[in-house]
């Protein structure tokens, strides 16, 4: 890139050079990048890339560690991107798919996300038939690998964390009686070539379950839909209906997904606006 008469240049070409910086030091961001080796990166002189750094700490989107002298891009950035990014929390862009698939099924609709080695309840519909679940209401968490929404979630993780919750849960899971280490990765593996969590374990005497996974634009799953129902409502012919309406709404839902939300890495902070009376733990769904 040549950046001869840089201070008379276009708007456009001083725009790329702005750009260019922010992009080097994305590709550096945890180490921090020298003026020299950014210059090296987007091919401009040091004397440029030093000038364009300097107006972009200015501005307080990029700051330089006092010690090294390496710059990196600063929290501010990353605000502003977020804010950039679609505004509306988890919760917030599920409700409506959540509606949409309760006022369509007759069925109660969970929204689980992910919270360490847990997912926790984040919002649900309530259908007309009465229900049981693992998670019981908003707010309440189970076991990643217990019931549908979480299996769902864990089945969808990378490999990596998927064996790190496994050996976090494994003695959790057992606590139910019917799961066993084999058992459970069983169920990974038939969840991951299904695309979606069905099958009815029996703990819940009477009940039933659905869910598909919410992936990030990584395809990492934070989160899932799930519905909650009568077993009978579920059966071989209705099964496949419930699915193909889950997985277009969680396909919808992922794209619209801010990776800057809070509430994909902390979700209980999506819940501050729920009456405490309403936090249910010991309730047992998916």
């Amino acid at each position: 890139m040549d950046d001869t008469g840089a201070e008379g240049g276009s708007l456009t070409g001083g725009v790329a050079r702005v750009f260019a910086v922010i992009r080097a030091l994305g590709a550096v961001q945890a180490e921090g990048g020298r003026v020299t080796e950014l210059a090296r990166a987007v091919g401009l002189t040091q004397a440029t890339t030093h000038r364009q750094l300097a107006q972009l700490v200015a501005e307080g989107l990029v700051e330089q560690d006092e010690r090294s002298k390496r710059y990196r891009l600063s929290l501010d950035f990353f605000a502003l991107a977020a804010q950039a990014g679609n505004p509306g929390d988890l919760r917030t862009l599920a409700r409506p798919a959540l509606l949409r698939l309760c006022g369509s099924l007759g069925d109660t609709i969970f929204l689980l996300a992910r919270s360490g080695f847990d997912a926790v309840c984040l919002d649900r519909a309530e259908g007309p038939f009465p229900i049981r679940s693992f998670t019981g209401d908003v707010g309440g968490r189970i076991a990643l690998g217990v019931g549908q929404g979480a299996l769902a979630i864990l089945a969808f993780l990378p490999e990596a964390e998927r064996e790190e919750v496994i050996r976090f849960n494994l003695a959790r899971v057992r606590e139910y009686g019917v799961y066993d280490e084999v058992y459970l990765r069983t169920e990974i593996e038939r969840v991951r070539a299904l695309g979606y969590a069905g099958r009815n374990t029996g703990l819940l005497e009477g009940m039933a379950g659905v869910a598909v996974p919410v992936l990030d634009r990584e395809g990492r799953a934070v989160a899932a839909l799930s519905v909650g129902t009568l077993s009978d409502r579920l059966n071989a012919e209705r099964l496949p209906t419930v699915v193909a309406l889950l997985q277009r709404e969680a396909q919808a839902l992922s794209p619209r997904l801010n990776p800057f939300d809070a509430t994909l890495r902390r979700p209980a902070q999506s819940l501050a606006s729920v009456p405490a009376g309403g936090l249910v733990r010991d309730a047992a769904p998916r």
